[in-house]
């Protein structure tokens, strides 16, 4: 299947994959004035031509800008691969990976490198080590930050204070955005809406420059994050259905771990000692 290029001078015939059918919605509007500036910046998105009945797309950027938390100078960064419906199965994962490769080797880079993770929104590391990956580095709960080098340079690395990361966030639940995804517009409402049924305070903090994802991002995911009382709920998007047991079970806990425990009875307030009953003393004859 033919892979057309996405630039400047395309993307407003051809989009970008995500949302293609919804030019109007928020998160698509978003996105592509988020694109204007990264063009400038070196970022590539390739795609599956959709006349063909393709569905697949791949988008890449220099390391140094990359809208990941991470340090990858030198490397080409992948921030996000995909694959959907019918094209499913047909190798074109690997096709669009290859055009990836060959442009980041034109272009004198070091590798490519990409985080992913077992949970869900990002590209399964079996993948990525059937084509040439290796572990590089790793972070909580279950991310890993891919690479395949072309050279012995420095291997690119995770950050590690994701804690004080989290704790900066303070109470309440805190959603962490950009506009690199299309899909946060109604990922951020869902978390508010979910947020404002269960009575929490609620804040939305917006992440505007690469730097600022590498610095501040509470998740190797950096683009989006939801947070509660400085824990990670999720690093992408989810329905009102499915984040409120989510926010309920992580309150239950916080207040079972807060509730101090009982003693008891016994132990309060241990009980006297019985008197011990005297024998009478016996009659003097």
């Amino acid at each position: 299947m033919k892979v057309i290029d996405i630039n400047p001078y395309t993307v407003l015939k051809t989009g970008f994959f995500c949302k293609r059918g919804k030019k109007d919605c928020e998160g698509y509007q978003k996105k592509l004035k988020w694109l204007e500036a990264r063009f400038a910046e070196g970022m590539r998105i390739k795609m599956l031509n959709p006349s063909e009945g393709g569905r697949g797309f791949i988008e890449y950027i220099p390391g140094e800008y990359a809208w990941r938390p991470v340090y990858a100078e030198g490397y080409m960064f992948i921030h996000c691969l995909w694959v959907a419906g019918e094209s499913k199965g047909k190798g074109y994962a690997s096709q669009l990976l290859e055009d990836c490769l060959t442009d980041a080797s034109h272009r004198g880079m070091n590798g490519l490198a990409m985080v992913t993770s077992e949970s869900d929104w990002l590209v399964s590391k079996r993948f990525l080590f059937g084509e040439g990956f290796e572990s590089m580095d790793q972070a909580p709960p279950t991310f890993e930050l891919l690479v395949n080098r072309f050279n012995r340079a420095p291997a690119p690395s995770f950050p590690k204070n994701w804690d004080e990361r989290l704790r900066r966030l303070g109470d309440g639940l805190t959603i962490v955005r950009t506009d690199q995804c299309p899909y946060v517009d109604e990922g951020a409402q869902a978390a508010l809406d979910a947020a404002k049924e269960l009575g929490l305070r609620t804040r939305v903090v917006e992440l505007k420059s690469c730097r600022e994802v590498r610095e501040y991002a509470p998740s190797p995911y950096g683009v989006f994050s939801i947070v509660l009382n400085g824990r990670l709920l999720s690093y992408h998007y989810l329905s009102k259905k499915d984040l409120l047991p989510r926010m309920q079970e992580a309150l239950r806990f916080e207040n079972s771990m807060r509730r101090p425990r009982r003693k008891s009875r016994a132990a309060a307030s241990p009980a006297k000692p019985r008197r011990r009953r005297q024998s009478p003393s016996p009659r003097k004859k």
